[in-house]
This record gives C-alpha cells, structure tokens and sequence, in this order.
C-alpha cells in the first residue's frame, strides 16, 4: 500500500542524520587518495570542497523549505526545471549513492576483518537494512550513538597527533608541489565525504515543521563537520606530511602511530568501522526515499513507493536498495567506488543549484551561491580521474537513454511558482 511518511523527527535528529553520513567513514578513507592527488595543496582542496558543499547547503535547505517531501533534488529539479531534470537528478543520486553505500560497507569489512573485506560488508547491508526497515525514529536513535562515538574517537586522534613531539605545522605549509588540477581532484575525492547533508533533505516527509526544521538543520550538520575535517587533517598532516598522507591507506591509524599513542590504533580501527555503519546507515535511508519519490512518479517500478501499513517507510524500496548495495558491495573496489560516487552526486547537487536559481527572478545573494555552486559542482565532477569521469558518464546517459525511451515515464508536472 502507499501512504504518507510519519513526521518525528526534530531539528537535533536532522541535524544528526546529516552528520552521521558526513563525520563519517569519508574522513577515514577520503584524506589520503586527496592527498596524493593534492600533495601540500591538500588543505586547499578541503577549503575548496567545503565552499562547494556550502552553496549546495544553502540551495538545498532554501529548496527543501519549499517543497518538503521526500526526494530532495528529484523533488526539487521536477518542480522548477521540468521532469527530465528531476529525473536526471534522481537518477544521478541513486546511482551514485548506492556506490556510495558500497564504498561505506567495504570499509567496514577492511576494518573489521580484511581478509573477508566482501562477506562482511554484505552482513552490515543485511544488518542495517534491517534496522532501516523498523522506522526512521529508530534509524536516528542509532545513528545518535554513532556520531557520538565517532567525534570521541577524532577528538583523540586531534588530541594525540598536535600533542606529540613528532608533530610539525610546517608540513601545513601551501603550495609547493600542488597544482591547480590536483587540488580540484582532491576537492572533487573529499566532496565524496561532505555530500551527508543530503540526506536531511530527502527525509523531508519525515520532518516536523520541514519549513524551518530543513533549512537550520542542514547549515549546522555541514558547520560542525567541516570544523571536525579541518581538525583532523590539519592534525594528521602536522604528523605525517602531504607525501607519507597520500601513500597510506589508514591515515588516522597511521598518525596515532607516528604520533607515540599505539595504544588508539584498535580504538580507531573501531571508530572507522562504526563510522562506517553510521553513514551507510544514513545513505541507505536517503537513497530508499529518492526510489520512493520516483516510483511514485512512474520512474521506477510503482511497488517500490509502497509505504509499511505499521511502520510507515518505503519497505519495498529499502528491501531493493539493500540487495542492489549488497550486490555491488560483493564485488566493488573502494576507491573506484568513491570516484564513480562523487561524480554521480556532483552532477545531482548541479542540478539542485540550477533549481535553486529560479527561486527569484532578481540577481541576489541566492542567485550568487546558487550559480557558484553550479560551476562548483560541475568543475569538481568533471576533475575527477579519467575512469571515474568516463563511467559516471556512461551510467547517466544510459538514464537519460531509459528516460527518452520510455517517454518520460510520468504526467507532466510542470513548475510551480
């Protein structure tokens, strides 16, 4: 049956659901790939992703205020661009973010236990589809306990690293080997980390008073995770340098080494992996809401806009994205995984800025953050590595294929002013 979302959640739980898929496994596994392609530039690229991520903040609450549903962007680019939009957007998120869910589980299976990297990242998407399926209020109580134990765990990282005699804040130095392409490469890999907020928009039916509980959620969640990645990478790289960063593979673990305090190692290989689970937890919610907000459009098969009679969530979406994850999950690489989500995302955030763009008709402040953002996002896609650029490319104009195909697959909606 379908039906309407329960309306539970506050401003402290958005905010919450926001930065458990930001201050999450994205710090633990984005710093170094951004550091080897950003070398001493790295800290650039984090201001440069964080200005990218503010201008899409601020389209999407200003968006979320006036359509409070579930979809977000799909929701939103329906709405002021046309339904080709809405569903490129759509599309584009659903694909990069079930990348994205992939990527989360392989780091918790390459914490937890290495060797069987896969089988364990397929339990955790069974694990937490389970969770997802009991109610959005549930989601939030666990997801609470999960930022908890993450900003203990970076705090200590912080703490250990500018602490230690090995730490020198001459390696946060500027420039040197960074060069104009590698710090938007980088700016494009940590996006991958920042892109949580999204996941406060597309619980839209989920929110109490969305008019003004979306727009002071989404601004918060994204403050405080950029304070807690500036602390952090400006900790790490005092220890490790720009050229020892971008070689490892667990920075964090790596730092507390260097930094005298061995003893936080299993402390932060635990942290990873519950940040892990926090954010694929929030990225399994998000990216069931958008497949709800298509199917109930005819995008995608209309069973999946179904709605729990008892718990009252998208019970056959989060079924289907739960297998689709695991599947994926079952064969990813991580990295890859991180480039092809951050394309995919990139071009569903450009889509939200050009929405926002039509919210007036005058140049404004709006208008400014809304056309910065659009350059942004496109810019730092299409920065990405060559592989990652070519196969978010190809999957998205198979959509746009499917779309036309299939005629549009939806009545026309058109713009409401």
């Amino acid at each position: 049956m379908t039906g309407e979302l329960r309306r539970s959640l506050g401003v402290f739980d958005a905010v919450v659901i926001g930065l458990g898929s930001m201050v999450g496994a994205g710090v633990f596994s984005a710093l170094g790939p951004a550091a080897g392609a950003a070398g001493s530039g790295l800290l650039v690229g984090l201001a440069l992703a964080a200005v990218v991520a503010y201008c899409n903040a601020m389209a999407s609450a200003r968006l979320a205020a006036r359509y409070p549903a579930s979809g977000g962007t799909y929701v939103y680019g329906r709405e002021r661009l046309g339904p080709f939009w809405g569903y490129l957007a759509g599309w584009s998120f659903v694909v990069g973010k079930t990348a994205s869910c992939a990527a989360m589980a392989l780091t918790v299976g390459a914490y937890a236990w290495p060797e069987q990297a896969h089988a364990v990242a397929v339990g955790a998407v069974v694990a937490l589809t389970a969770v997802n399926y009991g109610g959005v209020q549930k989601s939030a109580l666990v997801t609470r306990a999960v930022v908890a134990v993450v900003l203990a765990v970076l705090a200590a990282v912080v703490v250990s690293s500018l602490g230690a005699d090995a730490a020198d804040f001459g390696r946060l130095e500027l420039g040197g080997d960074a060069s104009a392409g590698g710090v938007l490469q980088a700016a494009g890999l940590l996006f991958f980390a920042f892109a949580g907020y999204a996941r406060i928009a597309t619980l839209g039916e989920e929110v109490r008073e969305p008019e003004r509980t979306i727009p002071r959620a989404i601004p918060l969640a994204l403050g405080i995770a950029l304070v807690a990645y500036v602390c952090v990478a400006v900790s790490v790289l005092s220890v490790l340098g720009s050229g020892e960063l971008g070689r490892s593979a667990a920075p964090l673990a790596d730092a507390v080494r260097a930094a005298g305090a061995e003893w936080l190692g299993p402390v932060v290989r635990v942290g990873a992996v519950v940040a892990a689970l926090g954010s694929l937890l929030a990225l399994i919610l998000g990216v069931s809401r958008t497949t709800l907000a298509m199917a109930r459009d005819g995008h995608l098969p209309r069973t999946l806009a179904a709605v729990h009679p008892r718990f009252r969530v998208p019970h056959h979406a989060e079924l289907a994205v739960g297998a689709l994850v695991a599947a994926v999950a079952a064969t990813a690489d991580l990295r890859d995984a991180i480039g092809f989500s951050s394309f995919g995302v990139l071009l569903y955030y450009a889509v939200a800025n050009a929405s926002a763009w039509t919210l007036t008709a005058r140049l404004s402040w709006t208008r400014v953050l809304a056309a910065g953002g659009l350059a942004g996002c496109l810019a730092l896609a299409f920065s990405l590595p060559l592989s990652s650029v070519m196969a978010g490319a190809g999957v998205v104009a198979a959509g746009a294929v499917l779309y036309a195909v299939r005629g549009g697959g939806m009545p026309e909606s058109g713009r409401r002013d």
